[in-house]
């Protein structure tokens, strides 16, 4: 009798829980030794995942190295490097009527966690977490997106070849691997990807109770501000939308620039694309491609045609779409209506700060937020006034790369954080122990509580 998916996906969750249970995955140099064999394996394997991600996304060597591969190595690096600190049982202070009590808070493994990738970053993003999964002491299942079909069987290749099965496996295959999967009592669901999906992960969590984290995404808004240097603005926003053919859940969204620098702008990022791409974007070796069809059919569906001022040439069947800039858009337009994730850039117009603010703050909240002015009390002001997951001043994208810098989404934008510490954070419960001695026993604690203990402890507690 052929086994379903969901009979495979529960006989494999429950391996993962016996090999869990040995409690090899908690030793501190278990973990270390398995993270410099993941690295190892890496670096083993760097040319075919460079050949993958140019085949999926015909993504250049550059980009691919130090957005996927090298991002992921100075990753593991650092978390080697921290572990043990941050491992160790961290003690804290005690309330002083706790008297003979010593407090202390341990970081211990979820367990079994369920690891799910997209397709924009399909390496770093499903590599990323699994550093801080098993830098915390876990097991893993990695997803990988089936969309992109070549980096999925390289990263398959990775972990057959270095890791046992029932410590950290891959599983392929499309939505029906993936519904089985976020419908089992994981100890942790990790999801990256689009709102939408977010939702029915979560729902499904919900059903067992599993804890999640939710990277999404949204649309993250840039301001450029009249006092901006217009040249600078122009090149590092350039840069941060049409990275990864604008398929980056950070990127640059839409533009809102103040009226009196925004045809300024729009001359400059012209320059910009020339500089980086040259006269023929097709031809630049620089420059992405959109996953598939689907996606590229509905980017096309986007573009306003009478509002290009840069771009909009195509090609079906080179899954390329040129980037292109969008001039008086208005909120009430199509290409404003949900995320992009992809090479088109609307520019709104506004004149008042407290409008645009407002504006901003009525739609969800979004992942990023990018401001580029030269006044500080417009970058506050606009940081204190409205929610987003995080951002930059005076530039795009780089405040991800930071070890130091949670990176997470707020409300719909995403649940939970990850990146350095905050991985290994993400990936551990924190479990609070209180040490008492018996040789201190007070009574107030116990009955009979007569009005002197009434009085006592509203002396202490108040």
């Amino acid at each position: 009798m052929e086994t379903t998916i969901n009979e495979r996906v529960s006989k494999i969750l429950d391996e993962h829980k016996d090999y869990f249970s040995s409690g090899k995955t908690k030793d501190i140099d278990f973990r270390l030794k398995q993270l410099k064999v993941l690295k190892g394996a890496i670096k083993d394997n760097e040319k075919l995942i460079l050949e993958a991600l140019d085949k999926d996304l015909y993504k250049s060597e550059y980009e691919a190295y130090a957005s996927e591969v090298g991002f992921t190595l100075d990753s593991i690096g650092y978390v080697m490097k921290n572990l043990k600190s941050w491992a160790k049982v961290k003690k804290v202070k005690t309330p002083f009527f706790h008297v003979g009590a010593k407090s202390y808070i341990y970081s211990e493994p979820y367990g079994t966690v369920l690891i799910i990738a997209p397709f924009n970053y399909p390496f770093q993003l499903l590599i990323e977490p699994l550093v801080g999964a098993m830098a915390a002491g876990n097991s893993a299942v990695l997803k990988p997106s089936e969309y992109t079909p070549n980096v999925s069987k390289v990263i398959s290749k990775i972990i057959t070849e270095n890791f046992p099965k029932e410590y950290i496996r891959v599983m392929e295959g499309g939505r029906e691997v993936t519904s089985s999967l976020i419908n089992k009592p994981f100890d942790y669901i990790f999801f990256t990807g689009s709102v939408r999906v977010g939702k029915i992960v979560m729902e499904a969590a919900s059903k067992n109770l599993v804890p999640v984290t939710l990277e999404l995404g949204g649309k993250s808004p840039t301001i450029v501000d009249k006092e901006a240097n217009i040249a600078v603005a122009a090149q590092r926003i350039v840069w941060g939308k049409f990275l990864n053919a604008g398929q980056t859940c950070v990127a640059p969204d839409y533009i809102l620039a103040h009226r009196d620098i925004k045809e300024k702008l729009i001359e400059e990022m012209k320059n910009s694309l020339n500089k980086f791409y040259g006269d023929d974007v097709l031809r630049s070796r620089d420059y992405g491609r959109i996953v598939n069809e689907n996606h590229l059919n509905r980017l096309l569906e986007l573009i306003d045609r009478e509002k290009i001022v840069a771009g909009g040439n195509f090609d079906i069947d080179q899954l390329y779409i040129e980037p292109t800039i969008l001039d008086k858009v208005s909120w009430d337009d199509k290409v404003m209506e949900d995320e992009i994730f992809g090479p088109i850039l609307p520019v709104i117009e506004y004149e008042s700060l407290d409008n645009m603010i407002k504006m901003i703050n009525s739609r969800p909240k979004p992942l990023s937020l990018y401001v580029f002015s030269e006044n500080k009390d417009i970058w506050e002001r606009i940081i204190h006034s409205v929610s987003f997951g995080g951002g930059c001043i005076n530039d795009t994208i780089s405040h991800i790369v930071s070890p130091y810098l949670p990176f997470g989404g707020v409300g719909s934008s995403g649940i939970g954080t990850y990146h350095g510490k905050s991985s290994f954070e993400t990936f551990s419960h924190r479990k609070s122990i209180m040490k008492k001695t018996t040789k201190v026993n007070l009574d107030l604690i116990y009955p009979p509580y007569k009005e002197k203990k009434v009085k006592l402890i509203k002396k202490i507690l108040k």
